[in-house]
């Protein structure tokens, strides 16, 4: 009974179903490699000289951290301090866009019902604060930002295209954009997403079949913090990366607080979860070498200054 539907769905480029196979993807980084680690949740400054210390201690490679309080939420100077740490390592900072409804005066993303709501971007007025929000992030070095409403993507695609902003920003999809199908996915890449953080508990067949819709590299998390599922991915990871390469592999934090928005009266506690973080890194990627040893690693990105 589906077979108009089909013919019609992979006649637009999309699959015909979630691909239960599991097939290899054939897709790359630029650099070859078939995945990146990526460390969320690094609040501050002082919480990214902690991701490299642990990272130095553990032997554990990084190419991005992310971060959720939002750009709003840093000054000037934190902000210069992040950027200069990361082209220490040449890594990818991205910042989360701060305006949000559920930080806003609205009761729609306090309920039950509504949360759904909660990082949209409520109205015009929010909408061009969160424009200079990014626009700020640039002016200070940050070349990435965290999107999670479909409109301020669209109008942040148009804008890099437009010249108005740094043809290099990498727009990056979080997670509570939400989108768990080819269709959707294929949508935000063509509104400008960079790479996108898809939804928590998806199965291999799901990865699959969104690899064959999109080009764009996939952050997945290998584990989840509870309040998004709680997943803990470890085994999975090989097949993972092989499923859905180019892939960022992320590792969130099971049984931890959800310290956003952050600040210096969280500083402690954000450390210490930052180096649990990287330690839950190496307990993983310990164990892709055992599961797969020739999964391909991007190499790490030359520091600042280096040829």
């Amino acid at each position: 009974m589906y077979e108009r539907t089909r013919d019609f769905l992979t006649g637009i480029g999309l699959p015909a179903g979630d691909d239960h196979a599991h097939p290899a993807s054939p897709a790359r980084f630029p650099d070859g490699g078939q995945y990146r680690v990526e460390i969320p949740s690094v609040e501050g400054p002082a919480a990214l000289q902690a991701v490299f210390d642990a990272a130095d201690a553990y032997g554990v490679p990084v190419h991005r951290v992310s971060q959720g309080s939002g750009v709003m939420l840093l000054a000037d100077d934190e902000l210069d301090e992040m950027a200069r740490l990361a082209a220490t390592r040449g890594i990818e900072v991205s910042l989360f866009v701060g305006p949000r409804a559920g930080w806003d005066t609205g009761a729609m993303a306090y309920s039950a019902a509504g949360r759904v709501i909660a990082p949209k971007i409520r109205g015009m007025d929010q909408l061009l604060q969160a424009v200079e929000d990014v626009r700020r992030a640039c002016d200070h070095g940050i070349t990435s930002v965290l999107v999670t409403d479909e409109g301020l993507l669209a109008v942040l695609g148009e804008m890099r295209a437009a010249g108005e902003l740094p043809a290099e920003l990498i727009l990056k999809g979080s997670v509570m954009l939400g989108a768990s199908n080819p269709a959707s996915i294929r949508l935000l890449e063509r509104l400008g997403l960079t790479t996108f953080n898809v939804p928590t508990d998806l199965s291999l067949a799901h990865l699959a079949a969104i690899r064959a819709a999109t080009t764009m590299p996939l952050d997945i998390y290998i584990e989840a913090p509870d309040d998004i599922g709680g997943f803990i991915r470890h085994y999975e990871i090989a097949d993972i990366i092989r499923v859905a390469s180019p892939v960022y592999v992320k590792f969130g934090l099971r049984n931890a607080p959800n310290i956003y928005p952050s600040g210096t009266h969280l500083e402690t506690t954000a450390i210490a979860l930052t180096r649990e973080r990287v330690r839950r890194a190496k307990i993983a990627l310990d164990l892709l070498a055992r599961l797969d040893p020739d999964a391909v690693m991007s190499p790490l990105p030359a520091p600042a200054g280096d040829e």
